[in-house]
């Protein structure tokens, strides 16, 4: 298998589900080809960033230049871990795929994109129109909407201020472990922005690798129903990405 360069630590706990994750497809992958053997898991580099500065960092957008500390922080990263060896890279955060061309620019290993693997995932469930929850940039950002304009699904974050602001809490308790009450509170964020933005199927895209912590039965797939509610996980659809580049020739 490839060896996969992973940046993380924005935050720390989906960091550990990304390597956990892998590292448990690929050794179930490994024993049910050859059990005479030990399992195989693919080498891997993990960068981990810190979320405090990553987030002081953020820019402002229609102003380049405000990103570039930002930009640099996150292809730094994407260095060291082509320099480690690694023969592609992944980004643990939703968040950085706002910035993604400007970020791995330079870059001479490839890095797998979220925002089009979810979008791909879309597509294959057939959805018309998803809701994005996620980081304050990551609702608003017109490169997420793009990829899945592309395939003809129409997609935008929740237009209510106050949906937005109840996102970003849970998101905030998430990161630091608290997550009491939160798939009931995702639901309902879910449930009232779509049917006040869409119609027809609710396919709702966790746009942050945090927000699948809120449903720990499932957090590890790559969609799920709960209660009517259609979710895209993000997080678990970009690991899938990583293991299919991994073992390809």
């Amino acid at each position: 298998m490839k060896k996969i360069g992973i940046v993380g630590g924005v935050g720390w706990l989906s960091t550990v589900d990304y390597y956990t994750e892998i590292c448990r497809r690929s050794e179930r992958q490994s024993v049910a080809e050859d059990r005479n053997h030990p399992p195989s898991t693919p080498e891997m580099s993990i960068e981990s960033l810190d979320l405090s500065k990553a987030a002081s960092l953020i820019g402002v957008d229609r102003d380049d230049e405000s990103w570039s500390r930002f930009d640099e922080y996150h292809r730094s990263a994407l260095r060291r871990l082509e320099a480690s060896g690694a023969e592609f890279a992944l980004i643990a955060s939703n968040t950085p795929h706002h910035r993604f061309d400007s970020i791995v620019r330079g870059i001479g290993i490839p890095v797998l994109n979220i925002f089009e693997a979810v979008a791909k995932e879309c597509t294959r469930l057939e959805a018309e129109q998803v809701l994005i929850l996620g980081t304050a940039v990551t609702m608003g950002s017109l490169e997420f909407r793009k990829r899945f304009a592309e395939r003809g699904i129409e997609a935008a974050g929740p237009r209510d201020d106050v949906a937005r602001a109840l996102t970003a809490d849970l998101i905030a308790e998430l990161q630091s472990g608290e997550s009491e009450g939160a798939a009931r509170r995702i639901g309902g964020i879910a449930k009232a922005a779509f049917a006040r933005q869409f119609a027809g199927r609710p396919i709702v895209c966790l746009a942050c690798t945090e927000l699948p912590l809120a449903f720990p039965e499932w957090k590890m797939l790559e969609s799920f129903a709960v209660e009517g509610v259609t979710y895209v996980n993000s997080m678990a659809v970009h690991i899938g990405a990583a293991l299919d580049l991994a073992v390809a020739q």
